[in-house]
């Protein structure tokens, strides 16, 4: 009993980072880019939420639509300024990393001179509910996290496979000069990647605050080196393998916690993906921007 228990904690720590990494993903399919400020959206979807909390006396649902919306546009606004100019220029992949980075560290200190370096807690009606099931118990903020983040990941899937846009994204990423042929314009497709990867980081970060009800200035850094690790064991920009990875992570990060210690949390963390490189170097699903065909 205490292993399932271990094993539905880390179904719910897992699939935020599933989030995250579907949203670096979705970005680095698209144009084989690395999002490095990706964790710090993540930061500014929790601060949204708690503000909303603050200002409109929001629900959780209210949080998490107000989190999406704002790191939507947020995310828009990063493709126009930190990504389109520098991704025109000849130079590689450096100049948009070396760019992201710097909207990170801008987005951090916003966020420490606005609300302080310390960290934050939502409000106490935010507290969850505990419900016994045997010796097994689940909070209601666990079950919340759960519905929300595996509706969104089946909500991706639909999106990416059965619409028009989503259709258009996967041609951009297999192949933008073919797309362009193809009426396809490519320019609207990275930004609508960049806010739909966005709302879904943002959405991430207001489910960490909650599960954790503290939110920090800080609190992206982790989850950008967490979602790197979920991608790669993933496989680099494969949506599936963003969900399984992250579902993976979170399992062995919680176990790891539960049976050593907590000090090797992230040693174990990079060992799975030291292993898994070393056995499958292309990560665990191969192949680019897909979600279903």
């Amino acid at each position: 009993m205490v292993l399932l228990q271990q094993i539905i904690n880390g179904v719910m720590l897992g699939s935020t980072y599933a989030l995250v990494a579907i949203g670096y993903s979705l970005i680095f399919g698209v144009l084989r880019l690395l999002h490095f400020a990706h964790g710090e959206v993540f930061m500014v979807g929790a601060f949204i939420a708690l503000c909303s909390v603050w200002f409109l006396n929001a629900g959780p649902v209210l949080a998490v639509v107000c989190a999406a919306v704002g790191c939507a546009v947020l995310g828009v606004v990063i493709e126009f300024v930190a990504f389109r100019p520098v991704r025109r220029r000849s130079g590689g992949m450096l100049a948009p990393i070396v760019s992201s980075l710097g909207v990170g560290l801008l987005l951090q200190e916003v966020a420490t001179n606005i609300f302080g370096a310390d960290q934050t807690r939502f409000p106490p009606q935010f507290e969850a509910t505990v419900y016994h099931f045997g010796s097994l118990f689940v909070t209601s903020t666990q079950l919340f996290i759960l519905a929300t983040s595996f509706g969104l990941m089946l909500l991706v899937h639909l999106f990416i496979s059965k619409t028009k846009y989503g259709l258009a994204m996967r041609a951009v990423a297999e192949n933008v000069d073919v797309a362009g042929l193809l009426g396809i314009n490519s320019n609207a497709v990275v930004v609508l990647t960049f806010a739909v990867a966005s709302a879904l980081g943002g959405i991430a970060g207001v489910l960490v605050g909650f599960a954790f009800s503290a939110i920090s200035p800080f609190m992206g850094i982790s989850m950008t080196i967490k979602g790197l690790v979920v991608m790669l064991i993933g496989g680099l920009g494969n949506v599936y393998g963003a969900m399984i990875g992250g579902l993976v992570l979170g399992i062995a990060e919680v176990l790891t916690v539960g049976y050593l210690a907590s000090s090797y949390r992230d040693a174990f963390s990079f060992a799975l993906l030291i292993l898994v490189l070393l056995v499958r170097p292309q990560g665990l699903f191969a192949g680019g921007l897909r979600a279903g065909h």
